[in-house]
């Protein structure tokens, strides 16, 4: 056989069923769905880490749900029809959306809480079929982000929860803060916001109630908003602790939470073993090891408040 004959029939092979890994590049596609606004996360630290692993931009398709389940729901068809290489899925109603939808192509998500009981995998060892990813924070993170507000403010004691309903495992972090004020011989006011209009009545109820207070429950819609957010537990006086940087960026006086970086290396890294050959069936699922502790000093002046030398020593970013 010459030389030549080998190498188109080699080629020809590749693109008609050889493993991912010895395609080249450029045909290999990753979309990444999220159920929210990513443009207006840190996104870029994802193609950051796929870019380090040899991905490019080009090959890469961001899709945002922005909130809204109508269109979430149709991009979840499109992605079914269209079948990528891999799918990035970034949040539980992208993850969820995508397994009731039985995609079959490979999907790795990110910021799912309890994958199990989401009916997204079987276990964290053992994934099965064709779902893997990185876990975030389960509900036991809510007492400790309970702690970590009250370690600025040790004289409250009456705390609000704030959470957005488009996570529906806010519900059970509520009730885990809750449990934690409850040992702590602590008043809690509980709402729920839906709508974005839905934030000035939910932080005039809390201050009504007399909240020292807040641990602030983002989900998709209300994270795209975080500047209000923050502008609303200022002028009610409200010191609030949030679920990610960006909002202690944003205004908010404190955050407690996995960190985003390692977040989005971990999850560039399954992509690439999947697209390497590997089964998402045979990746374990991952749970974070890194927790970030961010503090706001701009806010805690204007609500004048003196961040504990404790908390600061353990902050892994401060913000003057």
């Amino acid at each position: 056989m010459k030389r030549r004959d080998f190498i188109t029939m080699l080629g020809g092979a590749a693109i008609s069923g050889w493993p991912l890994y010895l395609r080249a590049a450029d045909q290999r596609r990753i979309v990444i769905l999220h159920s929210g606004f990513p443009n207006r996360t840190p996104i870029d630290r994802l193609y950051n880490a796929l870019n380090e692993r040899g991905y490019r931009a080009a090959n890469i398709e961001l899709l945002g749900g922005e909130g809204n389940p109508d269109r979430l729901k149709m991009l979840v068809a499109q992605i079914v029809e269209q079948k990528p290489d891999v799918t990035i899925a970034l949040t539980s109603p992208a993850a969820r959306g995508l397994k009731q939808a039985n995609l079959s192509a490979p999907v790795v998500f990110v910021f799912v809480p309890d994958p199990i009981g989401q009916g997204i995998v079987g276990s964290l060892a053992h994934p099965g079929e064709n779902f893997t990813g990185i876990t975030y924070s389960e509900t036991a993170i809510g007492s400790k982000r309970l702690g970590i507000i009250l370690d600025v403010v040790p004289s409250a004691q009456r705390v609000a929860i704030i959470w957005g309903s488009g996570f529906p495992e806010n519900v059970g972090m509520v009730k885990a803060i809750e449990t934690s004020a409850q040992t702590r011989k602590l008043s809690v006011f509980s709402r729920e916001v839906s709508e974005v209009h839905d934030l000035p009545f939910a932080f005039d109820e809390a201050s009504a109630f007399g909240a020292a207070a807040l641990v602030f429950l983002t989900d998709n819609l209300m994270f795209g908003h975080r500047k209000e957010v923050a502008a609303l537990a200022l002028s009610h006086h409200l010191p609030s602790i949030h679920a990610f940087s960006p909002e202690v960026k944003d205004g908010g006086l404190l955050s407690y939470g996995a960190d985003l970086e390692e977040s989005y290396q971990r999850a560039a890294a399954l992509v690439d073993r999947i697209l390497r050959g590997s089964s998402p069936a045979d990746l374990p699922v991952e749970e974070p090891t890194r927790f970030d502790l961010a503090v706001n000093l701009k806010t805690a002046n204007a609500l004048g408040l003196t961040i504990p030398p404790g908390v600061l020593a353990i902050a892994d970013e401060v913000i003057e």
